[in-house]
């Protein structure tokens, strides 16, 4: 389990870790593959708009995006901010992909 940094609190921590994994299983849920593929931050942000908007939050800065997606074990390459509007680049492994495509299918059993 991650440590919260100084100014975030375990609970809003595990409420992004939860987001975020709804957001990367709703994205696979979609017919895309996510899996050991480097994607553009871009590319993954409808998935993680939409996920704010199902948990009712504020939507995330894409630092907030590549820095929990790292504590959950995604690698995450940041480029210079001349190349792309949004300057990150995100491959989730096998282990990763599977266990947010579970979170998603049970948030929808539990709605």
């Amino acid at each position: 389990m991650n440590q919260p940094t100084l100014f975030e609190s375990k609970a809003e921590s595990e409420k992004i870790e939860g987001i975020l994994l709804f957001a990367l299983g709703e994205f696979q849920s979609r017919g895309f593959v996510l899996a050991e593929r480097q994607l553009p931050l871009d590319r993954l942000l409808g998935a993680f708009k939409r996920a704010t908007e199902h948990f009712k939050v504020s939507e995330l800065s894409d630092e907030q995006i590549a820095e929990n997606l790292e504590k959950l074990g995604a690698s995450v390459k940041r480029l210079p901010s001349f190349v792309a509007k949004h300057p990150f680049k995100i491959t989730v492994s096998n282990s990763l992909a599977e266990k947010s495509l579970e979170v998603y299918n049970n948030s929808l059993k539990d709605d």
